[in-house]
């Protein structure tokens, strides 16, 4: 095994996390962090809605109803997630917020690293986000062994050409790369792209049915 891609929400961060505390401040503090170009990008996706058959709220200047809209949909657009991710980056330059990992998390990661082991994060949350969640966890900056992050510009994460592309980056066969998350869909999309993979059954974690895919409960289960 030449590299390990892994998931954050309920693979490497506990679900409650990401849905008792992230999620809250973004929808508490979106008046005081949106800017001009988030609305621009905010008004594209308000338009693609509406062509789409989505009834979103009706547009304001400052379109807050519909980033919360957005937020109770649990949807993974781009512009809403790098919005999130602007909301966050206050809250943890403030030390409202604190990343959180699972107690397994800093001790793999290090054994990894020093095996020489290639690890990467793919998440639906933006490359900042993933970011200031490493680099602010209580064990430390985790991500001095991280070499790099993917989110929704590289592709949904259901899609085997996303793993495709991300193998790319990897510089290795796709069967030499690992890729760890708690969705039996994306696990089913990284499978078809060659890649090993790993269904996370964490605390917390909603029940899958893991067909195929080898389940683990800790990163201790992963070897060098």
């Amino acid at each position: 095994m030449k590299g390990i891609l892994l998931d954050i929400e309920g693979t490497t961060t506990p679900i409650s996390f990401v849905y008792d505390v992230l999620f809250p401040y973004a929808r508490a503090h979106v008046s005081e962090n949106i800017g001009a170009e988030d609305i621009a990008a905010l008004r594209l996706s308000h338009e693609e809605d509406l062509r789409n058959g989505f009834s979103p709220p009706a547009w304001t200047e400052t379109p807050v109803a519909y980033v919360h809209w957005l937020m109770d949909q649990d949807r993974k657009s781009t512009a809403l997630k790098n919005l999130q991710g602007k909301i966050w980056l206050s809250g943890y330059e403030s030390g409202a917020l604190h990343g959180e990992v699972f107690e397994d998390v800093p001790s793999a990661f290090a054994r990894w690293h020093e095996a020489g082991i290639d690890v990467r994060i793919y998440s639906s949350g933006s490359r900042l986000a993933q970011k200031l969640l490493f680099s602010s966890t209580h064990s430390g900056d985790l991500t001095k062994f991280l070499n790099g992050y993917f989110d929704t510009t590289t592709g949904p994460k259901t899609e085997a050409e996303s793993y495709v592309v991300i193998g790319r980056a990897f510089r290795c066969e796709p069967g030499e790369i690992l890729f760890l998350s708690d969705v039996v869909r994306e696990l089913d999309a990284a499978r078809t792209s060659g890649m090993q993979t790993a269904l996370c059954v964490r605390p917390g974690n909603h029940p899958q049915l893991p067909g195929t895919h080898r389940t683990i409960s800790s990163f201790e289960e992963i070897g060098d």
